[in-house]
């Protein structure tokens, strides 16, 4: 069955709706890195919907998180939503107003579609802020049946007990002092 444009939207908009509760979650593979770095976030996805064979993963990008970039996948078309930014930031000398929002993968077919007893990653790439704190990366888990929407947080700190559906957490830590020694 092939995917449609129309199912990639509806895939990239149901990120901030509920959907089916899941059984398990996605992950980061480096689950901390330091502030105002550049970042190489792999997200890891160990099974898909209930059994049902991963489509998409669309993960809405933090604010904070500063040029994300997809890295193509083999079998998947990688998409990306620019939105308007709250705060601008400067970016090789000038103004960035717009960013990405949004990064998503859709399977080409049911072929390249990820089998629930299978494990997989999805990588993109961005700056992190400058100052040190969680991040919460939600990200909507689609499946030939069914999906999976990983995208709670807690009302404060950063601690998952208790979430049916936990956002995936990186952990910006202060950025190291740099020293110069000759």
């Amino acid at each position: 069955m092939p995917f449609s444009f129309a199912t990639k939207i509806v895939a990239s908009c149901t990120i901030l709706a509920g959907a089916a509760p899941a059984f398990s979650h996605i992950v980061l593979e480096s689950r901390s890195a330091p502030a105002g770095s550049s970042y190489k976030a792999v997200f890891l996805v160990g099974h898909g919907c209930q059994g049902s064979a991963t489509t998409g993963v669309a993960v809405q990008i933090p604010t904070g998180f500063l040029g994300a970039k997809p890295y193509p996948k083999a079998g998947w078309t990688a998409t990306t939503r620019i939105g308007q930014l709250a705060k601008p930031y400067h970016s090789h000398g000038r103004q960035v107003t717009e960013d990405v929002t949004l990064v998503s993968w859709m399977a080409a077919n049911q072929e390249a579609a990820l089998p629930d007893a299978f494990f997989d990653e999805f990588v993109l790439r961005g700056k992190l802020p400058e100052s040190a704190g969680p991040l919460w990366f939600k990200v909507l888990q689609t499946c030939v049946s069914g999906t999976s929407d990983w995208s709670d947080v807690p009302a404060s700190g950063t601690s998952t007990q208790g979430l049916k559906s936990p956002a995936v957490l990186l952990e910006v830590k202060p950025a190291a002092s740099a020293q110069h020694h000759h």
